[in-house]
């Protein structure tokens, strides 16, 4: 009911063509955020700054990009991976037989551990992919070592360059 009345996601593992897959559960995004802040007991700006923003902002995302597919009357074929060997994308977006890695960190400074992340993101075995992006909580923008930074209030912009004319 929950999924049907969109409030909630089930983020499926993406499995094509892989042989053996670590998590076979979806994953569960609220697709309104405000009411997941307010189950967790997030009631203030101050209380929001203290609290642990990880999963809060992946939800942030995901949901910004379902919004996206949905608003352009497109199938959103997204999902995630995690394989046996550590490798994980925190979201593929598919489109026909392209994949697009993203990983999604609340930082709002990039290290090279987020770095590091996004490029492992983008090494899914047997599969095409593009440059993986790295969406993280700060405000710039840029390329570096083979990584599209996105800061997150860019995603919007980046997500219709990025779409398929319907």
């Amino acid at each position: 009911m929950l999924e049907a009345s969109y409030l909630v996601h089930l983020l499926p593992p993406y499995h094509r063509n892989f042989g053996k897959r670590l998590v076979k559960t979806p994953k569960l995004y609220f697709i309104d955020v405000g009411l997941a802040a307010w189950l967790l007991g997030i009631r203030d700006p101050a209380t929001l700054a203290l609290h642990p923003l990880g999963a809060l902002f992946e939800t942030l995302i995901v949901s910004e990009v379902l919004k996206h597919w949905r608003n352009l009357a497109l199938p959103a074929d997204i999902y995630f991976w995690r394989d046996n060997n550590g490798l994980e994308a925190d979201l593929l977006i598919e489109e026909g037989s392209a994949l697009q890695p993203v990983e999604i960190k609340s930082g709002q400074t990039v290290t090279q551990d987020y770095i590091r992340a996004a490029q492992r993101a983008g090494r899914i075995p047997g599969e095409e992919g593009r440059m993986p992006w790295l969406v993280h909580g700060g405000e710039e923008s840029y390329v570096r070592s083979g990584v599209r930074v996105i800061g997150w209030r860019a995603l919007p912009g980046v997500l219709a360059d990025n779409s398929p004319i319907p």
